[in-house]
């Protein structure tokens, strides 16, 4: 039996949307814990890993935080790209790829709103 018929979920978009999120939620998390606190990414983290059950569970709040990812993610990542990617290449390839997958799942996702709110 696979996981998304066992969590009940007809679209595997919505899954990957949801692993995602809750992927970027425990990284920021666990990369906060290793920056002395920045308080950005704990905000960004736990929005995440919010977004993330929303999705999973069908919650029709799920939308908002996902469209609240889209805007602090995309300035997270474009100041990150334009501080880092002179002195670190690796981490603004990194930022440059959740920028993209940012983008791909906050439009799969209002894509398929109905879906969520029924």
């Amino acid at each position: 039996m696979s996981l998304g018929s066992r969590l009940k979920i007809e679209s595997k978009g919505m899954l990957a949307a949801s692993v995602f999120y809750a992927i970027v939620g425990v990284v920021f998390l666990v990369y906060m814990f290793m920056a002395n606190f920045p308080p950005h990414l704990a905000i960004i983290g736990l929005f995440s890993l919010v977004a993330a059950y929303g999705l999973l569970k069908k919650r029709p709040w799920a939308i908002w935080f996902v469209i609240i990812l889209f805007f602090t993610g995309t300035t997270f990542s474009v100041f990150m790209i334009y501080d880092v990617l002179t002195r670190n290449y690796i981490l603004g390839i990194i930022m440059f790829a959740y920028l993209i997958l940012t983008w791909v799942f906050t439009a799969y996702t209002a894509s398929r709103r109905k879906t969520i709110e029924s």
